[in-house]
């Protein structure tokens, strides 16, 4: 194995005295080196939009959505809930009663269709609290004025500030058509405006208090449903058909990958090309590593019939050319890794990139460096490079030896 080594060592340095085999080596390590980042890079802007939509959309809405079937309103008691909590044991976090439906918001000359969700502050496990960026959280239910929190987007399109007064109409269970006379209307201060980061949900949902909404809606003491909050997120499919089997009609659950099915398909979306890219950049690493090593081998053509001649054998020739193939794949993955978390972290710390918020949900490029992907390119690099060396050095491996001395 030394003596491997050491020929491969005397052939690197001289590829690298050779102008021509260098420049054909650095092409080929810099082929490999793209394919690694523009892969690592396409990994983590899918992960981390897939985690950031993820936390975002749970992180307003909990884990489970345990409504009435077909819009039927629900109790709201004591009793329902603890037989909520014994269905959901221990994974429970937390319990929060809300009452929405569509409404209108008006002010001044502005109108815009918004669902409009009254909550318990006390109860409330939703990221609202965390998410205000002007006002406060302030969420009271009055006789004449109550108070709103609307997001960021749609303050912008009402042009409402904190401390202007809202009217809010009930759409009366979307009922067509509407009886502008009879419909119930409430009005609101706004205490506070909340960004949550995806522009689309700021600009359709509205919060008020739960007593302000039941007012509003005519719902009485009855409710739309339960949000309810787990330690373990994924137990949410499970748990949202176990509390629907358990406590029967009119009760229906839904965890939140199934409310927002839709846009979690449009992640997994994102990512059908990966193996469509995937297959280019390895092509490209392919004929890369395999023409480097080509012309290598017949620029050193004579230097492998004098190693014949001097007893190497036909493995020995063909892992000197393997281990000439995995350098090229370990100094292009190295590189590639290297430049990839340099220009994720410029993107995750200074936003370089910025995309339409009302196109991709969220207001900047999500960014989730994770070891995981960066080993499984890594190991895809590697093993491209150590397979299709193999070609070659079984060529290199095959050269006669009278005619690669007569061709000397």
């Amino acid at each position: 194995m030394e003596f491997i080594f050491l020929v491969l060592k005397k052939f690197l340095r001289l590829q690298k005295e050779s102008k021509f085999l260098s420049l054909i080596t650095i092409i080929s390590i810099v082929g490999v080196a793209i394919g690694v980042i523009i892969l690592n890079i396409a990994l983590a802007v899918l992960n981390g939009f897939q985690k950031e939509i993820e936390n975002r959309l749970v992180g307003f809405n909990l884990h489970i959505i345990l409504e009435g079937y077909e819009g039927k309103l629900v109790d709201y008691n004591q009793e329902e809930i603890d037989k909520i909590k014994k269905i959901v044991g221990d994974d429970l976090v937390g319990i929060s009663p809300y009452a929405g439906q569509l409404g209108l918001v008006k002010f001044k000359k502005f109108k815009e269709g918004v669902y409009v969700k009254g909550i318990l502050p006390d109860d409330d496990y939703s990221s609202l609290r965390s998410s205000i960026i002007e006002g406060k959280y302030s969420i009271i239910h009055d006789a004449k004025f109550s108070t709103i929190i609307i997001g960021k987007k749609l303050s912008r399109k009402l042009n409402a500030k904190i401390g202007d007064t809202l009217t809010v109409y009930s759409l009366q269970n979307f009922v067509l058509p509407i009886d502008i006379e009879n419909l119930k209307v409430k009005k609101f201060i706004v205490a506070g405006i909340y960004e949550s980061g995806m522009a689309e949900y700021d600009d359709a949902n509205a919060f008020i208090h739960l007593s302000s909404a039941q007012d509003l809606f005519g719902f009485e003491d009855k409710i739309s449903g339960y949000e309810i909050k787990l330690l373990d997120p994924r137990q949410a499919d499970y748990l949202s058909m176990k509390l629907t089997s358990n406590l029967g009609y009119p009760y229906y659950g839904r965890s939140i990958f199934q409310t927002y099915r839709n846009i979690f398909n449009w992640i997994e979306l994102q990512k059908k090309p990966i193996p469509i890219v995937l297959a280019l950049i390895t092509i490209v690493a392919i004929f890369n590593v395999i023409s480097t090593l080509l012309i290598f081998v017949m620029d050193k053509t004579n230097s492998i019939g004098i190693l014949k001649t001097l007893g190497t054998t036909s493995k020995q020739i063909t892992t000197i050319f393997l281990l000439n193939g995995l350098f090229i794949g370990l100094a292009g993955t190295f590189i590639g890794n290297f430049l990839a978390v340099i220009l994720l972290f410029l993107q995750k710390q200074f936003n370089v990139v910025k995309i339409p918020e009302g196109v991709y949900f969220l207001d900047k490029v999500p960014i989730s460096i994770e070891l995981e992907s960066f080993m499984i390119v890594t190991l895809v690099s590697l093993g491209i490079s150590i397979l299709f060396s193999f070609i070659p050095a079984r060529f290199a491996s095959k050269i006669d030896i009278i005619k690669s001395i007569k061709f000397s």
